[in-house]
């Protein structure tokens, strides 16, 4: 079971990620890193709005796994039958 908003914000939060780095790498970061810093607001922001619904989301919570049932011993079987 998939949440929209999760994919959505988490589609969100990796472009932002991408355009950061972009912005990192680029040539104009070495004469003005005032673009990286905005873009880096951006990008957490996205984090957070992203972490912040995967705490209440309903998709997020894992039902406890079960252990694979095991057979019996032979002596409990005949007891039981």
């Amino acid at each position: 079971m998939g949440c929209l908003v999760c994919a959505s914000l988490e589609q969100a939060y990796l472009a932002r990620l991408s355009e950061y780095i972009e912005a990192r790498s680029s040539v104009c970061y070495r004469v003005s890193t005032r673009l990286a810093a905005q873009l880096n607001v951006e990008m957490e922001r996205a984090r957070y709005e992203l972490e912040e619904h995967q705490s209440g989301c309903v998709s997020i919570v894992r039902m406890p796994v079960l252990l694979p049932q095991r057979e019996a011993p032979a002596t409990l079987r005949t007891l039981a039958a």
